[in-house]
């Protein structure tokens, strides 16, 4: 169980992908918002405050730096865990290009992995 309670932003343009993460992260206790799009996400970001955000790096609308950089704008102290299934940013650059980030991971990363990552990066806030 969490130490607490995490409200979560998944962006992630497959919806079964994105579904599956939210399953997990709520049987934990959290509160999970899922967005597909840019536009989605941003709506998301102002309307509510998230501790942390799971960001597909490759949107099949819109740019995942794009919601990295809203977020980092209207709320600084929410984390970015970035997720591909590309080599891109591979060489851990996206830390320089993402003030907000603190994660970069696989799209095959384990559910409950990720999850435990967002509870740790989450709760740190």
């Amino acid at each position: 169980m969490p130490n607490k309670v995490t409200n979560t932003l998944i962006v992630e343009s497959d919806p079964n992908l994105g579904e599956l993460w939210a399953r997990h992260l709520r049987r934990q206790g959290g509160t999970v918002r899922l967005a597909q799009t840019q536009s989605e996400a941003i709506l998301a970001l102002q309307a509510e405050s998230f501790d942390i955000i799971v960001l597909d790096l490759i949107l099949s609308d819109g740019s995942a730096l794009a919601v990295a950089d809203f977020a980092s704008f209207r709320s600084p102290d929410t984390r970015v865990i970035f997720v591909t299934d590309t080599t891109f940013f591979s060489d851990g650059s996206i830390f320089a290009h993402s003030a907000n980030a603190c994660a970069y991971v696989q799209t095959d990363t384990l559910p409950e992995d990720l999850a435990a990552i967002v509870e740790h990066y989450g709760s740190a806030r």
